[in-house]
């Protein structure tokens, strides 16, 4: 009976730890974070690399709130998108003219990184533009640290910088 009860108890238990093992506890971007201009590495993206990120983190999704200086200079721009964790690309609408942004986010296999791959299609006046590329999400340790590292090609060349941002 002993035995018996302990090959019932193996049973039980194998399961519940392999399945522990394998989910993984992802991290919170959640929270409003603003560019640390000294510690990014912007480049020729200078002028247009988002000044301050919300994020708002779901159970299923992502939305992302980017403020950008706006394309002539003056003012602000700000654009929303909300990205789900099933890999299902979502379109939006930005500035300027009828440019869109189509993204889709994956996460990392330990749950520690985010890559959101996309592909933009800008309107210049009637002539529209192909950009693909990927924004790679991470954060630091304590939390207070996001960097998003973004690379992108297209008829302008192939084009990387990253952005560090605080709480």
């Amino acid at each position: 009976m002993i035995i018996l009860l302990k090959k019932i108890t193996a049973l039980l238990i194998v399961p519940v730890l392999l399945l522990s093992m394998t989910s993984k506890k992802t991290v919170d971007f959640s929270g409003e974070w603003k560019l640390n201009e000294t510690k990014s590495d912007m480049g020729q993206y200078a002028p247009i690399v988002p000044l301050r990120i919300k994020a708002e983190q779901k159970a299923d999704a992502l939305v992302i709130t980017k403020t950008s200086p706006g394309m002539d200079g003056s003012g602000e721009v700000t654009a929303s998108e909300t990205l789900t964790f099933d890999g299902k690309q979502v379109e939006t609408s930005i500035v300027p003219g009828n440019s869109k942004r189509k993204a889709s986010a994956k996460w990392s296999d330990d749950g520690q990184t985010l890559t959101i791959t996309y592909i933009l299609m800008l309107d210049f006046n009637g002539q529209m533009t192909e950009i693909k590329g990927t924004e790679t999400w991470a954060l630091s340790s304590d939390g207070k640290t996001l960097t998003t590292t973004n690379s992108s090609s297209s008829s302008f060349g192939d084009n990387t910088y990253k952005g560090v941002y605080e709480k």
